[in-house]
């Protein structure tokens, strides 16, 4: 391979891009919440999808954001926020040595990655992915040949990590019932004996002829109903005026007179005749 130098853009994007992974990767031990500790994961993925793509890896950094940061990290944050992990249950340690095995990979993690940089720095000439990409017709190829000739095993324990969080997620989630579903019929008896509305209110308007926002509802005994209404505009007072005759002829409608309030309609004591015939 041809020795690749690296160009003035390329430099600012690894430090830019190294100093927020540096980071993310910091307040993910540091942050006291687990929510704010997803975040900054998921500021880690995205800086090293950006590194991805910066060498000649575009699909590796599309598959970093859409999968782990857009897919895989909201499934934390929605278990997170289900579960309802906070700082307090955080400093519970559920299993024994949990944190100082925790610490000792840490330190072995470590040490790889400053050998690993010892090594690639160590005189080692600067190479790109083009040649590398070109074996095998293209960057997604390439990664295809590897994925599934020399690291077929490790692909196979990665899905099979991935399925185990998926249940994991799942566990966590669940929630056992003590007590049995409430039926419909139970729901509806529990409102009415605690005073609740049975049926929901009438709209602004109902009853009162005119169906502006402002205007109260009638209750069937003709009395206002302002809570029909908005609670700003009651509590501005800009509740519109009703017309006490169109109250008093909904009430005259109500109690068995016509339109006009003449004369009360008839009622038939004979199921053979009609109203308003004469016996």
């Amino acid at each position: 391979m041809s020795e690749v130098e690296p160009t003035t853009g390329e430099a600012i994007v690894f430090w830019v891009c190294a100093i927020l992974s540096v980071t993310g990767a910091l307040g993910l031990i540091l942050s006291r919440r687990a929510v704010h500790s997803a975040l900054w994961v998921a500021l880690t993925m995205i800086s090293l999808a950006v590194l991805y793509i910066a060498n000649a890896a575009p699909f590796l950094g599309m598959v970093q954001v859409i999968v782990y940061t857009g897919a895989v990290m909201m499934l934390f944050l929605f278990v997170l926020m289900v579960v309802g992990v906070d700082s307090s249950d955080s400093l519970v340690e559920t299993l024994r040595g949990q944190r100082i095995a925790a610490i000792v990979l840490g330190v072995g993690v470590g040490v790889l990655l400053v050998a690993g940089m010892a090594s690639s720095l160590g005189g080692v000439a600067v190479v790109g992915l083009d040649e590398a990409n070109a074996l095998h017709g293209g960057n997604v190829q390439g990664l295809a040949w590897l994925l599934f000739s020399d690291y077929v095993l490790a692909f196979e324990v990665v899905a099979a990590l991935l399925i185990t969080a998926a249940v994991g997620a799942l566990v966590l989630a669940h929630r056992e019932r003590w007590t049995a579903r409430k039926t419909q019929k139970e729901l509806s008896e529990e409102r009415v004996k605690t005073g609740a509305h049975v049926t929901p209110l009438p709209n602004p308007g109902v009853y009162a002829r005119h169906n502006a926002v402002d205007t109260p509802g009638l209750l069937p005994d003709g009395t206002l109903s302002e809570i029909t209404v908005p609670a700003p505009l009651r509590a501005r007072g800009d509740l519109r005026p009703i017309n006490a005759a169109a109250v008093e002829e909904t009430a005259a409608l109500a109690a068995g007179h016509d339109a006009m309030g003449q004369t009360d309609y008839p009622v038939a004591d004979d199921p053979g005749t009609s109203p308003g015939e004469p016996e």
